[in-house]
């Protein structure tokens, strides 16, 4: 995996370098000012696990719900 550091101005003019090795799954740590200190990471996106079924009880638990039951939508949404 390559890992790439560079200063700032560097990065604004070699953002399409830098995007390449991201794509390569590399990486490209961003640095500021004369110290060099890292203020930035560019890495890909983490690899997603599998997707769940939907539906997986199906058929197998019964719920009631009784009919002066009512929710707002944002206590639905948890806002």
């Amino acid at each position: 995996m390559e890992k790439l550091e560079m200063p700032v101005a560097d990065f604004k003019s070699r953002f399409s370098e830098a995007l390449e090795v991201v794509a390569r799954g590399g990486s490209v740590c961003v640095t500021y000012g004369r110290s060099h200190r890292p203020v930035a990471v560019l890495a890909p996106p983490p690899q997603l696990g599998k997707m769940r079924k939907l539906g997986l009880m199906s058929g197998k638990m019964k719920v009631r719900i009784k009919g002066e039951w009512e929710i707002s939508d944002s206590e639905f949404l948890g806002s």
